[in-house]
């Protein structure tokens, strides 16, 4: 059983444009680079670049028309890094970056060429904008900093594994900085009233995921919360495979966690905030500056339930989530 009945959680749709944004023509072939922290053989990298051409197209940008797009993926820091001075050598009009994690590379080579971000847990705090409304600088972009998705992710999982007691929150501390500080404090205000005690673990490499996971696993009424982070998406099957074998109930913060084989995710639909990039790229390639494009929330959130994975683990997942969900896994 599939569907798109996708769930507008979180509002904030594009506010219409001023007819002066429209006012420079296309008149000569644009250059895009796009920078992807994830590697070709990742199973949502396809999905990522097929949603950001579709809005391209619809916008009238063509590849090798009026548009060239030149792709670099890696899910190193260093060779990330190599790829940000490629893009940054071959003089396009912007970079797209696919998260906060591919920024900090992009900002190491330049601090005047449009920036177009996917998503960003907390832009300002990192200093990538200087306010929302108002970017201020050469970036802007999508951020996904709604704290309140702290308790939406902790209600979930009590909801489909009621024995949880515990839950680990699991993050890495250098990818995703200030994204425990930002979701925990109401994953906490709803943990008092939901009885379970939540525990942040911080882990940096595969190592210490696998570490962490056979900690936690030892206790039966543990469960484990994946706070988003793209070094957590490039892990995404060693963390699915450990929390399966270990009978953890989990939950995620993106919905290619659970088709790969996840309990629960709720989260951005990152694939339509790929094709709404291509709305800021085209306003960019207009002439509008990316200083006066506000950095946007997500409009459409994923709630993807993995019964096959509930069954492996002697959980009855509850009508009313089956009821909410956009996608339920048989």
């Amino acid at each position: 059983m599939r569907r798109r009945d996708v769930l507008s959680l979180l509002g904030g749709a594009l506010a219409p444009w001023p007819h002066w944004a429209e006012a420079q023509q296309v008149d000569r072939m644009r250059v895009i680079g796009v920078l992807i922290g994830f590697s070709e053989a990742d199973s949502s990298t396809a999905l990522r670049i097929a949603n950001f051409e579709q809005g391209l197209r619809e916008l009238g940008w063509i590849k090798g028309r009026n548009i060239q797009i030149h792709y670099r993926l890696a899910a190193e820091r260093d060779v990330l890094q190599a790829h940000a001075r490629e893009l940054m050598s071959l003089q396009p009009d912007l970079i797209v970056a696919g998260s906060a994690f591919v920024v900090s590379a992009l900002l190491q080579e330049t601090c005047t060429l449009p920036i177009v971000f996917v998503t960003s847990i907390n832009p300002v705090a990192k200093g990538f904008v200087t306010a929302l409304h108002r970017p201020g600088g050469n970036l802007t972009g999508f951020h996904n900093s709604i704290p309140s998705m702290g308790g939406k992710w902790l209600e979930l999982l009590k909801q489909v594994a009621p024995s949880v007691a515990r839950v680990a929150i699991m993050y890495n501390p250098d990818t995703a900085s200030g994204s425990l500080s930002l979701f925990l404090p109401q994953v906490e205000a709803i943990a008092a009233s939901i009885t379970v005690e939540p525990v942040a673990r911080p882990v940096r490499s595969p190592a210490e995921i696998e570490s962490v996971l056979a900690d936690i696993g030892r206790d039966e009424a543990q469960g484990l919360m994946i706070l988003p982070d793209n070094f957590m998406s490039i892990h995404r099957a060693l963390i699915i495979e450990q929390a399966a074998r270990l009978r953890l109930p989990a939950i995620y913060p993106f919905r290619y966690f659970a088709t790969d084989g996840g309990l629960v995710a709720c989260g951005p639909d990152m694939f339509d905030l790929y094709r709404r990039t291509s709305v800021y790229v085209d306003r960019i390639l207009r002439g509008v500056k990316p200083a006066d494009l506000p950095v946007q929330e997500p409009t459409k959130v994923d709630l993807v339930v993995n019964l096959r994975t509930a069954e492996a683990l002697g959980l009855s997942v509850p009508r009313i989530v089956i009821a909410r969900a956009s996608e339920v896994i048989e």
